[in-house]
């Protein structure tokens, strides 16, 4: 591939299309407005559809718009194409660009000649947002002064618009981003786990596994590359490298942790501790991280701690700042957070577990019986996977929205299985079937815009539910 300077390409005068006016499209203008480039706006929906104020900005900051869907009479005008992480690269509007030589990229892509200081990124099917603000927090708390943001917050290009103060850079990247990342180089790339995913964009799950690796495709020798070394697709392409046979070798230094003490891994877990394998002049040390009496004692957040204390150690941070700042960690909200107890029942939100792999990372951590409220609009991929926990650990199956026939379908005879209409008949269905000491858990395997804006709406609407059936304070 042809190794290109963005700093050469994205000169004033320059004209760079944007593609796509969500919050990163929005952020990409802003970062080339003060490049001093020409800028046009290709937008797929309708122009009624944009905020006033949004286009009033627009057209005062003299950037052209088009909406209702991406021609390619502009896109092949443009010397450069910024697409938003949402935008399919496969369009063909955009395959006809890359055939005329045009780059076509996203932000990551900007990331080797824009950004000033060292780079974390962070990658997963699930769980890349915790680990990304705990490796943003246990940095903080190290005393340095970091940027969190990318698919979490705030856009890269946000910040490549501003003073660029930190001194480290702390990205969640999702695998859309990383199709348009281009030479992106992370000198810490951190990869929890690979689980079916997004195959309504993805030609295959062989496709999807290799958008995941890529996050180290760039990494040259000093570089760290942490995974998780019980994934199965990572250990699969571990071996695949190994023996000379990936797509692309591996340059940086691979450093795996497991939940068990096998050979070979820099981290493992005993009960509720981390233990991480530190070389000194001295010889090699165990470092022992404790996180009981923590809201990161419980999997899979033991994991996801794992991957974040050795991606700060990576960068010099002291072990006893770390031990500070996992202390004080709050989780993200909608992540297995207890809303609240009542009469012998936990009622767990994990709405953020929009595919089967979340789910079955929170069924694998629970300790009691679960009632499962699941389903939504199916996003490919199947079910398969949780067969063997649901027989193990769920009472009964609540099961909402579009996909609710096929997951009866699947989980048929494994467990107890009702519908429910909506959220709140779905947690009253969920109580009547627990027992004291079950856990019921909105756990959802499903994306959430059949019946709600969000996955974080659909979790609001879980708790305010849960909340309804009387005053019943948070555990």
């Amino acid at each position: 591939m042809l190794s290109r300077n963005f700093k050469e390409i994205l000169k004033p005068g320059a004209h760079v299309v944007v593609v796509g006016l969500g919050k990163s499209g929005v952020s990409a203008v802003r970062f080339l407005l003060k490049l001093g480039v020409r800028i046009s706006v290709s937008e797929g929906g309708r122009q009624e559809n944009l905020a006033g104020d949004l286009v009033r900005w627009l057209e005062e900051k003299r950037v052209f718009v088009e909406t209702g869907g991406h021609t390619s009479e502009l896109l092949n005008s443009a010397d450069c194409i910024l697409v938003s992480p949402g935008v399919p690269l496969g369009i063909a509007p955009l395959a006809a660009a890359r055939r005329k030589g045009i780059p076509v990229v996203g932000e990551l892509a900007l990331a080797r000649d824009f950004i000033k200081a060292p780079v974390v990124a962070v990658t997963g099917t699930n769980g890349k947002s915790t680990v990304t603000t705990l490796i943003g927090d246990l940095l903080t708390g190290s005393g340095r002064k970091v940027f969190v943001g990318g698919n979490l917050g705030t856009p890269l290009a946000e910040y490549l618009a501003g003073a660029q103060a930190c001194e480290v850079v702390v990205l969640e990247v999702s695998s859309f981003q990383l199709d348009g990342g281009g030479e992106f180089r992370p000198q810490v790339g951190v990869l929890l786990n690979i689980t079916p995913d997004h195959l309504d964009r993805y030609a295959s799950y062989k496709a999807y596994v290799e958008a995941k690796m890529s996050l180290f495709k760039n990494q040259q020798p000093g570089d760290v590359a942490v995974v998780n070394g019980d994934d199965l697709a990572i250990s699969e392409w571990l071996a695949k490298e190994a023996a000379q046979q990936s797509p692309w070798p591996l340059r940086g230094e691979i450093r795996q942790y497991s939940s068990s003490g096998r050979d070979g891994v820099t981290a493992y877990l005993r009960g509720t501790t981390v233990h991480l394998a530190t070389a000194t002049e001295s010889g090699e040390i165990d470092e022992g991280y404790e996180l009981a009496g923590t809201q990161l004692a419980q999997a899979p957040n033991s994991e996801n701690a794992m991957a974040a204390i050795m991606a700060v150690r990576a960068l010099g941070c002291s072990p006893a700042d770390i031990r500070k700042s996992l202390a004080d960690f709050k989780p993200l909200p909608h992540r297995l957070a207890l809303v609240a107890e009542r009469d012998g029942v936990s009622y767990y939100d994990d709405s953020k577990a929009t595919n089967v792999g979340a789910v079955y990372s929170a069924l694998a951590g629970m300790k009691q019986p679960v009632v499962l409220i699941a389903g939504g609009r199916d996003k490919g991929g199947g079910y398969e996977m949780l067969l063997p926990l649901v027989k193990e650990k769920v009472r009964a199956l609540v099961l909402i929205g579009e996909a609710r026939e096929a997951m009866a379908k699947a989980f048929a005879g494994v467990t107890k299985i009702t519908f429910a209409r909506e959220m709140s008949e779905a947690v009253r269905m969920a109580g009547s079937l627990a027992e004291n000491g079950d856990a019921v858990l909105l756990s959802p395997a499903c994306a959430s815009f059949d019946m709600f804006r969000s996955y974080s709406h659909r979790g609001e609407m879980f708790a305010q539910a849960v909340n309804s059936l009387g005053d019943c304070p948070c555990g």
